[in-house]
C-alpha cells in the first residue's frame, strides 16, 4: 500500500470518527442523572427511493417481528413543486408521490409499497398512525374530520377489516363509531386491539382484533369520557386533551397513553384502571407525541417523542426521571421538525417520523 493511500485511509477514518462523535454528542445526558442509553443518527437511512418517489408528511412509523420498518405518509401533502413530474405539462423531472404505506429493511432498502382507495373499505383522507401486529397484519388510521375508522390489511395490502366509518363522530361513548383515531396496538394474549381515539374523541377504546366487536373504553384517570370542551395544556385535566396520540402495551401488563395536549403520560391496567401519570415539560405545549419502551427485558426506559421541543427524551419508565435526550429543532440529519412518531427494533435502533414540512423518516443507532 502506498504512503498516499495509507494517509488517505487514515484521514477517512479520522473524519468518520469525528462525524460519529458529533452525532453521539447530540445525545445529551441530563446532569446528575444515571447513565441511560445513547443514540447516533444514521444519515444514510433510508436509501434513495425508487421510481422518482417522494415522501409527504410522515404520520406513522412502526417496526415488525422481522425488524422491518413500516412508514405511513400523506401523498396529498406534497406541494406542487415537490410533485412537479405529475403536473401537465411537467413542472420538473421530480417527483411522484410514493405509495402511502411503505416497508423498508433495517439497512434502509425499500421492500414494497401499497395503499390508497380501494373496494370494500374507506381509505382515510389524512393518513395517521400505523401499527404492525405480531401476526404481520398492518393497521392504519386517519385524522381528517371524516376519518372515523381504523383499517386492517395483510402485509401485502389485502383488506381484512374496518372498524368505524367516515362521517360524523358519535362521541366518546359510542361503541361503534370512532372519532379521528390516532394510534393502535394489539394485545396478542387476548386478541384485543387498543385504540387511542384520538383527535375528535377523548378516550381509549378496545375491540376484538378479529371480529371488530366492542369490548370496553375509558377516559382520563379511568373515568367515563366527557366531551365537554375545556382548555388543553393542563396536566391535571380531568379528561384527555385533543389529541390522545399513542397507546403502548408494556410487558408488565400496563398501558401507557400519550395525552399530547396535556403534556402527560397516563398509565393504566388493561381493564382501564388508572395507576399513575408522568408529567413532562409542562411549561411548553404538546410534548408527548409518541413513546416506545427500550428493548431490555425490564423495559427500564421509555423514549418520548416531543413534537414541540423537537427532541426525544429518555425517561426511567417507573419514575419518569429524565436521564437524557437526543435531537433538537433543525433540518440537518439528527435534528427534528415536527417529530410525530417513534419506533424501535429488536437491536435497539430507533426510527422517527416527521410531519409538517419536514416530511422524512430517520434512524438512530444505539451506541450505549
Amino acid at each position: 500500500m502506498t504512503l498516499a493511500r495509507s494517509l488517505f485511509r487514515l484521514a477517512f477514518f479520522m473524519l468518520a470518527a469525528i462525524l460519529l462523535t458529533a452525532c453521539v454528542n447530540n445525545s445529551k445526558r441530563v446532569e446528575g442523572a444515571a447513565a441511560g442509553p445513547a443514540y447516533a443518527v444514521d444519515p444514510y437511512w433510508p436509501k434513495p427511493l425508487p421510481n422518482n418517489w417522494l415522501l409527504g408528511q410522515v404520520s406513522g412509523i412502526a417496526t415488525d417481528k422481522n425488524d422491518h420498518i413500516w412508514v405511513l405518509h400523506r401523498p396529498r401533502s406534497l406541494a406542487e413543486d415537490e410533485r412537479g413530474a405529475t403536473t401537465t405539462p411537467p413542472r420538473s423531472k421530480c417527483c411522484i408521490a410514493a405509495p402511502p404505506v411503505m416497508e423498508f429493511d433495517r439497512d434502509g432498502n425499500f421492500l414494497r409499497g401499497w395503499g390508497g382507495a380501494g373496494a370494500g373499505y374507506d381509505w382515510p383522507k389524512n393518513e395517521h398512525g400505523i401499527y404492525v401486529d405480531p401476526t404481520g397484519n398492518v393497521w392504519i388510521g386517519g385524522n381528517d374530520p371524516t376519518d372515523n375508522m381504523v383499517l386492517k390489511f395483510t402485509a401485502d395490502g389485502k383488506f381484512l377489516m374496518q372498524i368505524g366509518s367516515p362521517g360524523k363522530s358519535l362521541g366518546s361513548n359510542s361503541t361503534t363509531q370512532l372519532g379521528r383515531p390516532a394510534h393502535m396496538e394489539l394485545d396478542q394474549a387476548t386478541n384485543e386491539l387498543f385504540i387511542v381515539d384520538g383527535y375528535q374523541n377523548r378516550r381509549v377504546i378496545v375491540f376484538d382484533a378479529t371480529t371488530g366487536a366492542y369490548k370496553r373504553h375509558w377516559g382520563a384517570f379511568g373515568n367515563v369520557p366527557d366531551d365537554t370542551k375545556i382548555p388543553d395544556h393542563n396536566p391535571q385535566s380531568p379528561q384527555f386533551g385533543q389529541g390522545v396520540h399513542c397507546v403502548r402495551l408494556m410487558k408488565d401488563q400496563t398501558v401507557f397513553v400519550c395525552d399530547r395536549a396535556n403534556n402527560r403520560i397516563q398509565v393504566f391496567s388493561k381493564d382501564g384502571k388508572f395507576l399513575r401519570q408522568i408529567v413532562t415539560e409542562p411549561e411548553t405545549r404538546n410534548t408527548v407525541a409518541d413513546l416506545v419502551p427500550t428493548q431490555d427485558a425490564a423495559q427500564k426506559y421509555i423514549l418520548v417523542a416531543d413534537g414541540s421541543n423537537n427532541e426525544v427524551r429518555i425517561l426511567v419508565r417507573e419514575t419518569g426521571e429524565v436521564v437524557g435526550t437526543f435531537g433538537r429543532s433543525g433540518r440537518m440529519a439528527g435534528d427534528f421538525h415536527s417529530i410525530h412518531n417513534i419506533a424501535i427494533d429488536s437491536m435497539g435502533n430507533v426510527y422517527t417520523a416527521e410531519a409538517d414540512t419536514a416530511k422524512r423518516a430517520q434512524k438512530f443507532q444505539q451506541v450505549r
